[in-house]
Parts: structure tokens; C-alpha cells; sequence
């Protein structure tokens, strides 16, 4: 659905992009993850057809996305800088909305004002960030979009919208095979929504994984061992990291999990127990083997 190949961009002599290629999938939520001037921002600004790339290509549903206003109108971007008219009321906006997109529907307008009641009568800039952000889901949503385009999207709402908004966004990914990007630096909010997760680092794509593949290839595992057994791990290319309290081994691997247990049985452990790891877990031992240094790309 959205495909990104081979982009760079500068600013002046600084490189911003780097031969930057990723590809999201129709119906999928893709998140896209990195620090604070990794590129995320501006990779998004070329997705969303306001940048040209020094080099590269960026299409939507096959077609070139610059000044493109076929595809525009299928597209929505919520961004922290959100635009809205200074004037204009919540029905107001709506109705500008109405105009622009032909997908636009009343009857959802009307399903989400039940959810976030907010006044329609209150003009935009007198409301709180919060609201602010609700509104600009209520009628990006409410233009029924093929594509959903997400730029730190959460900032400034409490957990409990938080977690009603990203339900919203879930339920039109599942019923309208709506494709969504998502840019954050917090795994945390990514984990339980994302099916595919790139990151991007100093302007470069660094790692691009079908979440399920990414957990599914990093495991952690608590054991018991003598001593002739904890010699034997240390032969195991396959662990990436090794720690211990007394007698307990707490060890990461990669591989697969049932290969994994088989070969930690083989060391006849007194205790061998495998332990889910979190996103921003499975990204530190993914990249350490990379040789990037975790602490310093996610924070």
C-alpha cells in the first residue's frame, strides 16, 4: 500500500535520509520507531506528498504521492501540529472536511461525537490539547481514509483516550482494511497495536520485522545449572546475552523457542523456564546484535 524505496534527503549538507526503503501492507499497522531526529517526522512529510526526495521513490497504492490529489483524498495525517482553521467551530471543520473528502461520513461523524462528547459549537482553539487531538481523530476518522497517517498521535491525551482512540483506529483497520503508519518513539503505546515495526536511526532503516517474527525470534530463559552446564553456554553463538543472581541464569537467545528449550533440557537444568519478553526487550538484543547501542536510539 505505501512503498518507500531507496529515499535520501538533505537539508542543506546534512543528510537527513539515507537510502530509507520500507513497505506497509494494505489493512496492516505499521509502526515506525525512533528518537527524536532519527528521521521519522520527515520520512512521514514525504510519505504524506509535502517533500521531494534527492533521490528515491514514494507511492501509495501504486501511485506517486507529490502533488497527487487523487490519492491526497484517500490519505489523513494527524500530526502533533494538527491543522484546523483559528476560527472555525468543531461543525465547522467538519463541514470543511465534508468538502474536501467525497469519502466522508455522517454516520460516523455522528458514532464518534458519542464517544469523545465534545460540543460542536466550541471553536477548536479554545479547547485543550486533549480535545484538540480527540477532534482531530473524530474527523479524520470520519473521513473514512484508506490510508491513516500518524504522527505521535497520542500526546496530550490521558490513558484512558488513549486507549479509546487507538480501539477506534483498530476497529476501522479490521472492518475497512485501513492502512495505518504510526511514528513514535514509545514502544510501549506500539506494542499492542502494531503488526509490522521498522526503526530508524541517524536517517536509516535499520530494522523492518512482522511483529509476530520479531518476538518470536528473541526469547528469554531462567536456569538453574552446575557448573559444567554454565561452561557449556558460553559455546552457544546463539545467546546474545548472559547474566546471573547466585545460581540463577537469566539468558537471551535467538532461534527458535521449541530448538531452544530442547537445548537447554540437554543441560539438565534444576529449573529451565522461558519468560515473554516486551518489544523495547526484544529491540535491545535484536540491535545490540546489530551493534548499535540500544540506549542511545529509543528513548
Amino acid at each position: 500500500m505505501i512503498k518507500v524505496t531507496g529515499v535520501t534527503k538533505y537539508f542543506d549538507d546534512f543528510k537527513v535520509l539515507d537510502d530509507v526503503s520500507m513497505h506497509v501492507r494494505r489493512g496492516t499497522i505499521y509502526g515506525l520507531v525512533g528518537p527524536n531526529g532519527a528521521g521519522k517526522t520527515t520520512l512521514i512529510n514525504h510519505i504524506n506528498g509535502c517533500l521531494i526526495p534527492k533521490s528515491g521513490e514514494i507511492s501509495i497504492a501504486g501511485e506517486p504521492v507529490f502533488e497527487n490529489e487523487s490519492i491526497k483524498k484517500k490519505v489523513q495525517n494527524i500530526s502533533d501540529d494538527w491543522f484546523y482553521y483559528s476560527t472555525f467551530t468543531v461543525r465547522e471543520m467538519a463541514q470543511f472536511y465534508r468538502d474536501i473528502y467525497p469519502s466522508f461520513s455522517s454516520s460516523r461523524y455522528e458514532a464518534i461525537k458519542e464517544i469523545f462528547k465534545i460540543d460542536e459549537k466550541r471553536q477548536i482553539r479554545k479547547l485543550s490539547k486533549g480535545m484538540k487531538k480527540q477532534v482531530a481523530f473524530w474527523l479524520s476518522l470520519s473521513a473514512c481514509p484508506e490510508v491513516l497517517i500518524l504522527d505521535e498521535p497520542l500526546d496530550g491525551l490521558d490513558p484512558v483516550m488513549r486507549k479509546q482512540v487507538l480501539s477506534l483506529v483498530i476497529a476501522d483497520t479490521l472492518d475497512r482494511e485501513m492502512t495505518v503508519l504510526v511514528s513514535s518513539h514509545n514502544l510501549r503505546e506500539l506494542e499492542d497495536i502494531c503488526d509490522w515495526v521498522g526503526i530508524i536511526h541517524n536517517g536509516r532503516m535499520i530494522l523492518e520485522k512482522e511483529l509476530s517474527d520479531l518476538k518470536g525470534s528473541v526469547h528469554k530463559y531462567q536456569l538453574v545449572l552446575d557448573e559444567a552446564a554454565r561452561k557449556a553456554l558460553s559455546e552457544d553463538n546463539n545467546i546474545l546475552h548472559i547474566s546471573h543472581t547466585g545460581s540463577v541464569y537469566s539468558i537471551i537467545v535467538r532461534g527458535d523457542a521449541d530448538e531452544c528449550t530442547k537445548r537447554f533440557s540437554v543441560l539438565s537444568p534444576v529449573l529451565c523456564e522461558r519468560i515473554s519478553l516486551t518489544l523495547e526487550e526484544v529491540f535491545i538484543y535484536e540491535l545490540g546484535g546489530l551493534g548499535y547501542d540500544f540506549k542511545n536510539i529509543i528513548v
